[in-house]
């Protein structure tokens, strides 16, 4: 099972077997600043990642400009004291900055997409010509949009967070009726910033095999160690917050990586999937100049020609030139074929 998106560096296969594809998530880091934001693109292509995430949505799309109960955020430091509008109004991307964004990185040679939040943010994404749609969190409830997003035909990659299995299939389903070619999930956990005691990162490989999907992890824990460990669960996919300082602070910073933490990532994950590797009991090349210290059978005592081979001129010792240690007792009372030097491994010409 793969995905296949067009980047700009040509066709790119996601899933079981093929590199990991790494996105960074630029979210609300550009603080309202369009140089940090394409400074944001600068760092996201020196680290290595495969494609940069924004999101497409204004706070009158999200939500409504009211201050009753309702409205009030009440969880996260970053966030609680204030309204749903007001913290939107403040971590939108401007829709203006988009296309040109997209722009900046793909002369980069890489990717941009992004999370539509309503269908007027589909139909400004097309206009884009964006290559695949990101399904947030918080989203996979909204069936009209997720008909809409399918309608495009495009691949999804979708987050799972606050999302039960049932929900999940339907989301699921709702999608591929309206005609999405492919989709993957990612585990995830909406909590900013998550623990990992809360991660439970053995969803992923049961999520393949429960939703018949590539899989991956988008993370919003402190640190690389969750999404690198996601790797060895089958982890197709990491997407990470990312930002210039959590210093300069913003409501995604306090959960995003500075730029030499993604580097870091980047380099982490594609050094786990090379220890990944396949099975194998051979030994590898470099593993076999050690053995040195294994241990063999060797003359331990000059031996003459005619002599029996003994305890007392044959040890089990290092290194590991001679006959194998499993032939000891079937080699003593055997003789030898020539005069033998102590310190020379036993081999099958040097007994009758």
């Amino acid at each position: 099972m793969e995905m296949k998106v067009k980047t700009p560096k040509g066709d790119r296969l996601i899933g079981l077997g093929h590199p990991v594809f790494i996105i960074a998530e630029m979210s609300a880091n550009h603080l309202g600043n369009y140089q940090k934001a394409l400074k944001l693109v600068d760092i996201a292509v020196e680290a290595g990642v495969d494609a940069i995430k924004i999101q497409t949505y204004t706070a009158d799309t999200l939500t409504l400009d009211c201050d009753n109960e309702y409205f009030q955020i009440r969880v996260n430091d970053a966030w609680s004291g204030q309204t749903l509008h007001q913290l939107y109004q403040k971590a939108y991307t401007p829709w203006e900055w988009q296309p040109k964004l997209k722009e900046y990185a793909e002369s980069k040679g890489v990717m941009l997409f992004s999370s539509p939040f309503d269908e007027t943010a589909v139909d400004f994404l097309e206009k884009m010509k964006v290559q695949i749609y990101k399904i947030a969190s918080f989203e996979t409830g909204h069936i009209p949009l997720l008909k809409y997003i399918g309608r495009t035909g495009k691949p999804v990659i979708m987050s799972r967070g606050l999302t039960p299995l049932s929900e999940l299939e339907l989301a699921i389903t709702t999608l591929k009726e309206a005609g999405c070619p492919q989709i993957a999930v990612l585990h995830c956990v909406s909590s900013y910033p998550a623990k990992p005691e809360e991660m439970n990162l053995r969803t992923i490989p049961d999520m393949a095999q429960k939703l018949d999907v590539i899989t991956g992890l988008s993370d919003h824990t402190l640190g690389i160690t969750v999404p690198v460990a996601s790797v060895a669960l089958g982890a197709s996919i990491i997407e990470k917050h990312y930002t210039l300082s959590r210093a300069e602070g913003g409501p995604d910073a306090a959960f995003s990586l500075e730029p030499d933490e993604l580097k870091q990532l980047v380099r982490a994950v594609r050094n786990a999937e090379k220890a990944l590797g396949k099975p194998s009991y051979d030994v590898g090349e470099k593993e076999s100049e050690n053995f040195v210290f294994r241990r063999s059978i060797f003359v331990s005592k000059d031996i003459n020609k005619g002599e029996e081979l003994t305890q007392e001129n044959l040890r089990v010792i290092r290194p590991g030139q001679g006959m194998h240690p499993q032939h000891y007792e079937g080699v003593l009372g055997k003789k030898a074929t020539k005069n033998i030097k102590k310190g020379t491994p036993l081999n099958e010409e040097l007994f009758e």
